[in-house]
C-alpha cells in the first residue's frame, strides 16, 4: 500500500499539514509519495516520483487544500481509477471529509483499510463539430462572452426540445456538484448517490424559470442560438473554457468512468450539508 499526497502548496498551511500527515502514514507503516515540485523536498520521508507516473504507483491519493484542489486531482484520480481523500483547508470542503484536527483518526483508519468508498457520477461534454471532450466531476457551465446582453439557449433532452433559454448562461451539475455554483443559482440540493443531474439557469429573463432535474441516462443537448451576436464558453469543473460558435450543439451524458471519494461514514454529504452549508 502507497499513498500518494497532493498538497496546494498555494496555501500556506497546506506544505505543513502534509508534512505532518506524511510523518502520521509512516507512523502506521504506509509508505508515502509525493509529485515532483518544489515543495517536495519539504516532506521528509517522501518518495518523489514525476506526477504522471505518481497515480499510477499510488493506491491511494490524499488531497491537502479545499474542494478546488480535490477537484484538479480528482480527474486524475478518475482516470487512474484511485480512490481520494480530500483533507480540508478551505472554507466549505463539501468534497474535501477530513479537517485537519481529524488527520490522526483518520489516517489511522485509512492505513487500516477502515474506510468506504462513495462513488460518485461524472458529466461528459461533446460538441458537434469538435475534435475535443470535456469531464465534470462538479459541473458544466456554459456562458457568453459578455455579461453586457442575456444570451439565448435551446435545451432538448433525448431529442425532445424541454425549453428556450435567455440568460447569462446555464449549469449542469452532477449531485456532487448541486452544492456549489447550481445551488448558488437556485438549484436544489441532490442526493450525492442519486443517478441524476441538474439543468440551472443562471439569471434567466423569465420570472417562471425553474431547475430541472433529468434521470442520468439522458442525453441532454444544449444549443447557442444562431442569432447569438458573441460567441459562448464551456467550462468544466472552472477548468480553462472552450469557445463554443453560435448555432454548435453541445450533448451532454453521464460519462462511463466514476470518482471514488473515501469517506468514513454513509451520512458524510448531510453532515456536511448541516455543518457546512444550512449554518453559515
Amino acid at each position: 500500500m502507497a499513498v500518494l499526497l497532493i498538497p496546494n502548496t498555494s496555501k500556506a498551511q497546506a506544505v505543513s499539514v502534509a508534512c505532518h500527515a506524511a510523518a502520521l502514514l509512516q507512523e502506521y507503516g504506509v509508505p508515502v509519495l509525493v509529485p515532483d515540485s518544489p515543495a517536495a523536498s519539504a516532506i521528509s520521508g517522501a518518495r518523489v516520483v514525476p506526477e504522471e507516473q505518481a497515480y499510477a504507483l499510488a493506491d491511494q491519493v490524499i488531497t491537502v487544500g479545499g474542494d478546488g484542489t480535490l477537484l484538479r486531482s480528482g480527474h486524475a484520480c478518475v482516470h487512474n481509477h484511485k480512490p481520494v481523500l480530500g483533507v480540508n483547508l478551505g472554507r466549505t470542503g463539501f468534497l474535501a471529509t477530513c479537517e485537519v484536527e481529524e488527520l490522526p483518526e483518520k489516517l489511522h483508519r485509512l492505513a487500516q483499510g477502515d474506510y468506504r468508498v462513495d462513488s460518485r457520477s461524472l458529466l461528459l461534454a461533446r460538441p458537434d463539430g469538435g475534435d475535443w471532450q470535456m469531464e465534470a466531476i462538479n459541473d458544466l457551465v456554459i456562458f457568453g462572452e459578455t455579461r453586457m446582453h442575456p444570451m439565448d439557449y435551446s435545451v432538448y433532452c433525448d431529442g425532445s426540445f424541454v425549453s428556450h433559454y435567455r440568460s447569462d448562461g446555464l449549469i449542469l451539475a452532477t449531485p456532487t456538484g448541486s452544492t456549489a455554483y447550481s445551488f448558488s443559482a437556485g438549484g436544489p440540493v441532490l442526493d450525492a448517490a442519486a443517478d441524476v443531474m441538474v439543468l440551472t439557469p443562471v439569471c434567466a429573463h423569465n420570472v417562471h424559470t425553474a431547475p430541472l432535474v433529468f434521470a442520468g441516462r439522458r442525453q441532454v443537448e444544449i444549443v447557442t442560438d444562431k442569432e447569438n451576436r458573441d460567441n459562448s464558453y464551456l467550462c468544466a469543473d472552472s477548468c480553462p473554457c472552450r469557445p463554443l460558435r453560435p448555432g454548435q450543439r453541445i450533448a451532454v451524458t453521464t460519462a462511463p468512468d466514476r470518482l471514488q471519494l473515501i469517506t468514513f461514514q454513509d451520512s458524510e454529504q448531510f453532515c456536511a450539508i448541516e455543518n457546512k452549508l444550512m449554518r453559515r
